[in-house]
């Protein structure tokens, strides 16, 4: 062990005995119930079963997706994931895999054993997870690798750390040139551009709902702050249309409780009609929450219009925008999606707009065509090229 990589070692501990109070206290929120003692007390989280096989990290739900089209492709291999979040969790237990929350640094030299390949999705650089892997043996891939515009300033002022953790890593399968450029900036070496792996997914809805006759427009993964905006904005378009309908689903099931009273305060002040979907899941009224996990997609498919949350907050970066488009929505959404800005390059017919703007969008989506992609990629040959010794 180098010395620097001693004394990151010994910070983290620092950090961990520091940090011990708020972890046991956020323990408890059903949020973190489940990530929180696995990751940092390994509280059900056991070291992989076995060794030698390809090792994914993801942080997400989003990235767990995306890891379908290459899962089908490796069916003869030994595969293990790792994730950060719960979401990600429960999506990546879909798969024929060896499934783990990744535990906080300090426990990985005692944690890991030595597999064939670690490939490390988008932007989860850990210190201790690259460099105990190569110590080990295990080839260290990125795949899809990002560093946004807004996150690479940052980067290069600690370019000297980032330096040292992408020395063990052997290549970068970056999403674009751009991407390309700013780990070069940090020192990275062996860097191939792809595209984005998502544009290889499988998008399709898993129920069928009957469209309500009328025009549906769809709120998605939505954030605090915008469900209040795009409220305001339907109230005043549905002057204009009245037999519209909105659906709100928020992003995170723990704001289901949140997000149902502030739509209630607007459809008592406003005299709409509301319901929730697990308890009417008919589409009669003039607002509706999706208040269940897994039913975005199937919302798309009967939507009209999209307004794809998570880019009218300058702190998220926006979201995919490839599952509305796919299934011929009109996409309406913020200025912010820098961690989508690969994604959206390939998808037309989107409004951009601020969140003032929403309601002049819903007017001005009447005249336009819906959003769709033209982009695809085969993910075939890059997963040959990742195995290869």
């Amino acid at each position: 062990m180098s010395p620097f990589t001693l004394f990151y070692y010994i910070l983290s501990v620092v950090l961990y005995v520091l940090a011990l109070p708020l972890l046991i206290s956020l323990s408890f929120k059903s949020k973190y119930r489940q990530s929180i003692p696995s990751r940092f007390f390994l509280f059900n989280n056991p070291r992989f079963e076995k060794d030698k096989g390809v090792w994914f990290h993801i942080c997400s739900l989003g990235e767990a997706r995306a890891l379908k089209p290459i899962i089908e492709l490796l069916k003869d291999k030994e595969i293990k994931i790792t994730t950060v979040t719960h979401t990600g969790q429960a999506e990546a237990k879909k798969y024929d895999a060896e499934v783990r929350y990744l535990p906080y640094e300090m426990f990985l030299p005692f944690w890991m054993k030595k597999q064939k390949i670690l490939v490390v999705l988008e932007a989860e650089f850990w210190y201790m997870l690259f460099t105990v892997a190569a110590s080990r043996g295990t080839k260290v891939v990125l795949l899809n690798a990002r560093i946004s515009e807004k996150s690479a300033k940052k980067y290069l002022q600690l370019s000297w750390f980032y330096q040292r953790m992408l020395e063990n890593v052997e290549m970068i399968y970056a999403q674009s040139e751009a991407d390309k450029n700013r780990f070069l900036a940090l020192g990275a070496k062996n860097i191939e551009v792809i595209g984005n792996i998502k544009l290889a997914g499988e998008i399709k809805h898993t129920k069928e709902y009957e469209k309500p006759e009328c025009e549906v427009i769809v709120a998605g993964s939505t954030h605090p702050g915008e469900e209040e905006s795009v409220l305001k904005s339907f109230i005043e378009y549905k002057k204009q249309m009245s037999d519209a309908k909105l659906i709100i689903v928020p992003r995170h099931p723990e704001r289901f409780r949140d997000v149902w009273q502030l739509m209630s305060d607007y459809a008592d002040k406003n005299s709409l009609s509301i319901s929730r979907f697990t308890e009417n899941a008919d589409f009669e009224t003039d607002l509706v929450l999706i208040d269940a996990m897994g039913e975005l997609n199937n919302i798309y498919a009967i939507s009209d219009i999209a307004i794809l949350g998570g880019a009218f907050r300058d702190d998220v970066g926006g979201h995919n925008p490839l599952e509305p488009a796919h299934f011929g929505c009109k996409i309406i959404t913020g200025k912010h999606f820098f961690h989508q800005k690969e994604l959206f390059k390939y998808v037309h017919h989107v409004q951009y707009v601020e969140v003032d703007e929403i309601h002049k969008a819903l007017m001005a989506s009447r005249d336009l065509p819906p959003s769709m992609v033209e982009e695809t990629i085969n993910l075939e040959p890059i997963v040959n090229k990742i195995l290869e010794n």
